[in-house]
């Protein structure tokens, strides 16, 4: 039997689980306020704290870190990857403590795995399927600027793990598919997988693609130029506009795709056209994808915590389910899709070099 411990430290919140072999036997997520963060001048000063907090609960738990195998933190802002589990090594480290393209907590999941593993006699550390997994067909990196190439940004973790457990349910493996996933939730990414590749994704963080919650996804690049120079914004807050105060959150003043639909249900008319427009540039993305695929998906499947509205659901269905089949997987387990990640190296695949 394997003892996994995962870790995915978020902007407000450390969450973390232990698995034995696939039973989940310990799971928390600590939030943390700003004053608790306040003393912090940079993200890696946090690493220490959350770390520490981590452990007392674990221990109030009762678990026994001592045998661990393995612990898988949430890979960050590195370099662009392949898909797969990567064993932590110092270059790693290094590039999660310098994040290449943003500052994110996520970059702190594989510091912790590290610092932990290190304490353990015979413990691996590893990442699993960040969001700069990279594995874009040639074609699809151009755009109509040379400096403004294409890139790779996505819910990586969910969209493998939701696509691994598809097959799965169908008799099949991952890398006998053509699918089409749209990860639904407070960032929308939406990309076409091409036998356990994703050959072409919409950029989930600060880029193109449907509008969500809290980000604006795709925009008139002409307008948004004019914002950015008519003196109105500073660059800091027109990126807390692309990534934060976007998508729903601009439109209605609330990032909560729920409470969005419950207003609409009581008669907010402009609540229920922005819902729809959410849903409709979703569909329309998939469509995109269904083309990359040259219309021969094996399915559509919709993923993540928006994934449980019917509401949501219904609208995509009504636009898709003409053109291919579709599945639906409501919510996101990061913290399985993490140690089943690891579970799969201790049990024999090979784990990468970063």
């Amino acid at each position: 039997m394997f003892k996994i411990l995962s870790v995915n430290p978020g902007s407000t919140s450390t969450k973390f689980a232990v698995y034995e072999d696939e039973t989940l036997v310990s799971l928390h997520t600590i939030r943390h306020t700003p004053s608790d963060l306040k003393p912090f001048k940079t993200l890696f000063d946090q690493y220490e704290f959350r770390k520490n907090l981590m452990l007392d609960k674990l221990k109030s738990d009762g678990i026994d870190l001592t045998d661990l195998s393995a612990v898988v933190g949430r890979g960050g802002m590195v370099r662009p990857l392949e898909s797969g589990v990567y064993e932590v090594n110092d270059k790693l480290i290094a590039d999660l403590k310098t994040p290449h393209r943003a500052e994110h907590a996520s970059n702190l999941g594989g510091v912790i795995a590290h610092e932990i593993a290190a304490s353990i006699k015979g413990c691996k550390a590893f990442i699993a399927d960040p969001i700069v997994v990279d594995e874009l067909d040639d074609v699809a990196r151009i755009s109509g600027l040379p400096e403004i190439p294409r890139r790779s940004m996505f819910h990586a973790l969910n969209h493998k793990a939701i696509a691994r457990k598809y097959a799965a349910a169908n008799g099949t493996t991952y890398d006998k598919l053509k699918l089409v996933i749209a990860h639904l939730g407070g960032g929308i990414s939406v990309a076409a997988h091409r036998y356990g590749k994703v050959i072409d994704v919409t950029q989930g963080l600060d880029g193109y693609g449907p509008f969500s919650p809290e980000r604006a996804g795709t925009l008139d690049a002409g307008l948004l130029v004019s914002l950015c120079f008519d003196g109105k914004y500073t660059q800091d807050e027109i990126r807390k506009l692309l990534v934060g105060n976007g998508g729903l959150m601009a439109h209605l003043g609330i990032n909560e795709e729920l409470i969005a639909e419950k207003r609409a249900s009581e008669g907010d008319h402009k609540a229920k056209l922005v819902l729809e427009a959410m849903a409709y540039n979703v569909a329309k993305e998939i469509g995109a994808m269904l083309a990359v695929l040259k219309g021969e998906a094996d399915a559509v499947i919709l993923t993540g915590g928006i994934a449980h509205s019917k509401f949501i659901v219904d609208y995509i269905k009504s636009m898709i389910s003409p053109l291919a089949i579709v599945a639906v997987y409501p919510g996101e387990d990061e913290m399985e899709a993490l140690a089943m990640s690891g579970l799969r190296v201790l049990r024999g695949e090979k784990s990468k070099e970063y």
